[in-house]
């Protein structure tokens, strides 16, 4: 049966999708309204770390940009603020790497066109939809912009927040020396919130995303509010001095003189409200939109999964188009079926970290800082949030795993 496959929105959600149909010979039109030069100039669209299990992934796809180990990170270092500050890091099975994706789009759109695939340059409106029905077999809805936004219906029971958590402030900057080895940055401010560094390759080599994840109303809240255009010196000025109160051991490795935002496109503030929507729509009689990455689950970039779990579920989506000739409500629970428990589990994982701690999350992260082991399992369960899920979903969980390790500890 031939197989005709509509994707609205080239983001890593659609093009790891149109990669993996072409790779099946499935034909397959991709629609976005951004070409592949309109990229270099653009505003930074994100700062987002891909973990070893999706570059896999990527290689599969045929994906073979970016190999060069001297792109990629290795470890996660924690830092915990407070009275007694807590430092310690955690290793990864296999390395991770940031790509800037003002680089990653556009050449994965060219690896799509060379592999047969189709890309029209347009903007979607309400009354395209009935024209998209009638064109393809299956519409696959990968950006929430205008319009699609509204398509698919907010799933409450799995959406418990109504408003951000966090006021991000997300940069390239130039001037930091990487950790040793180097790694991904997770330092915690209690009561104020967290920053995220990345290592990360952009146009010109390698930067640190510096992501400030700022509980509102609190003291790093300014730098999600405060204009970088307005007062560029005054913004890295706040910059250093919260860096300096709050996240200390970033701060360390600041060279000041050297130390700024990359260039003034290279800066994102604002915020993200948790949520799920529903997995699928009716376009007409026969032709549903189904609903793939953020537009089906967006999720704060604390735990660094969006991206992750977009690719993931792309191609679980792309095999099941494979292997079924009929997409119905039936195909979609199939789908769901595959995709949900590593996409709500990081879902859950990241909305769990932007609450409050309970004593027994302090509990795990205090062991942490004294079993090595336990950290690296932490650290690498970021390649499958449904462990760590598993690991923490509730407090009888965590109080088992710490004392698993405590069994572990006694025995060696």
């Amino acid at each position: 049966m031939d197989k005709r496959i509509g994707i609205i929105g080239a983001g890593v959600a659609g093009l790891h999708l149109g990669l993996h149909l072409r790779r099946h010979n499935v034909p397959v039109t991709i629609v976005t309204d951004r070409e592949p030069e309109a990229y270099a100039g653009s505003r930074l669209i994100n700062t987002v770390a891909h973990h070893h299990i999706t570059l896999e992934r990527e290689r599969g796809l045929g994906i073979g940009h970016w190999d060069d180990r001297d792109h990629h990170y290795f470890c996660h270092h924690h830092y915990f603020g407070g009275p007694q500050p807590l430092h310690f890091r955690g290793d990864f099975a296999a390395p991770s790497r940031a790509v800037d994706y003002r680089l990653y789009l556009p050449a994965l759109m060219r690896d799509f066109i060379a592999a047969g695939g189709e890309i029209e340059y347009r903007q979607v409106a309400a009354e395209d939809l009935s024209r998209l029905a009638a064109r393809f077999d299956l519409v696959v809805v990968s950006t929430g912009k205008g319009v699609l936004g509204h398509m698919f219906d907010h799933r409450e029971e799995l959406s418990p927040y109504d408003r951000p958590q966090r006021m991000l402030s997300v940069g390239l900057y130039t001037g930091i020396r990487d950790a040793d080895p180097r790694g991904v940055t997770l330092s915690v401010s209690p009561g104020q919130g967290e920053l995220i560094e990345i290592p990360t390759l952009t146009f010109d080599g390698m930067a640190t995303a510096l992501l400030f994840e700022n509980i509102p109303g609190g003291d790093l809240e300014i730098l999600a509010r405060m204009s970088y255009d307005d007062d560029p010196k005054g913004f890295i000025q706040t910059v250093l001095d919260k860096l300096e109160a709050h996240h200390p051991t970033v701060y360390d490795r600041v060279d000041k003189a050297r130390f700024g935002i990359r260039g003034s496109v290279d800066l994102l503030q604002g915020g993200i409200v948790p949520t799920v929507r529903q997995s699928y729509v009716a376009l007409d009689d026969t032709t549903l939109a189904v609903a793939l990455g953020d537009v089906h689950a967006v999720m704060d970039p604390m735990v660094g999964q969006g991206a992750n779990m977009a690719s993931h579920a792309a191609v679980v989506l792309g095999e099941e188009i494979v292997a079924q000739d009929v997409f119905d409500a039936r195909f979609v629970e199939t789908v769901d079926r595959r995709r949900n428990d590593r996409v709500l589990s990081a879902l859950r994982w990241t909305n769990l970290m932007l609450a409050p701690p309970s004593d027994d999350l302090l509990m795990l992260i205090g062991t942490m800082s004294a079993d090595r082991a336990l950290a690296d399992e932490f650290t690498d369960n970021f390649n499958y949030p449904e462990r760590q899920w598993d690991r923490l979903a509730s407090p009888a969980r965590i109080r088992a795993w710490l004392a698993e390790r405590e069994t572990a500890r006694a025995a060696a």
